[in-house]
């Protein structure tokens, strides 16, 4: 699997350039800069893009506008964004098209090697990888003035959020300690209040409801 790392520390890229190399991937460019990220996307076409948030020469959000240029230009290019803080309106930016294949990670998870790594690869096949944090923080933000979202338990809630950073029914039942057939019953519930189609399909769910998150953009 063939990958363009974006990331301006150097201790940091090269890092993430070893960990990657050591789990099979090969890194087809590990750059520092917008300008060159935009070119690596454009002349290599790597099956997936880890990309940082902030990049020279702006420092602002360069590295994150080359990857929504890039997954224009050839839809659905898996891109995982990493950012230092959680950034809602970014999330909402790289999540806003609905194709898949996307993940917002903070640097933080970086530094537990097979969680990222099992990120990389969820992105790569089409899914999705989105921070804890972020799926809280976008949750509890259209919940305060929402009210399908509101209508939701706690538990709802959980499951919700699990569901967003892309696991299994059956993940989602180990992670909670319930049976499977109990997640079962709270995704259609949850489907139920936010008048979703029910799927059995992983991506297409999650998509599903970070759309409905991202509708108040």
């Amino acid at each position: 699997m063939r990958v363009v790392l974006a990331e301006d520390l150097f201790l940091l890229r090269d890092g993430l350039v070893r960990m990657l190399e050591a789990y099979g991937f090969e890194i087809a460019a590990a750059v520092e800069s917008g300008p060159e990220l935009a070119r690596a996307l454009t002349e290599l076409e790597p099956d997936v893009a880890v990309v940082d948030v902030r990049l020279p020469p702006t420092h602002t959000d360069e590295g994150l506008q080359c990857a929504l240029r890039a997954r224009q230009d050839r839809p659905g290019l898996p891109v995982l964004v990493l950012s230092q803080h959680v950034e809602q309106l970014y999330a909402r930016e790289l999540l806003a098209d609905g194709s898949g294949g996307v993940g917002y990670l903070l640097k933080d998870r970086v530094f537990d090697a097979e969680q990222f790594v099992d990120a990389v690869r969820r992105v790569a096949a089409g899914g999705t990888a989105m921070d804890p944090q972020v799926i809280q923080q976008l949750l509890s933000r259209q919940a305060a003035g929402d009210r399908p979202l509101a209508q939701l338990t706690p538990r709802e809630l959980e499951v919700m959020e699990l569901m967003a950073q892309g696991r299994s029914n059956a993940a989602i039942a180990g992670q909670l300690v319930v049976t499977e057939r109990a997640i079962a019953k709270h995704t259609s519930n949850i489907f139920a209040k936010l008048g979703l189609e029910v799927s059995d399909d992983d991506n297409r769910r999650v998509l599903a409801v970070l759309a409905y998150l991202d509708r108040e953009r």
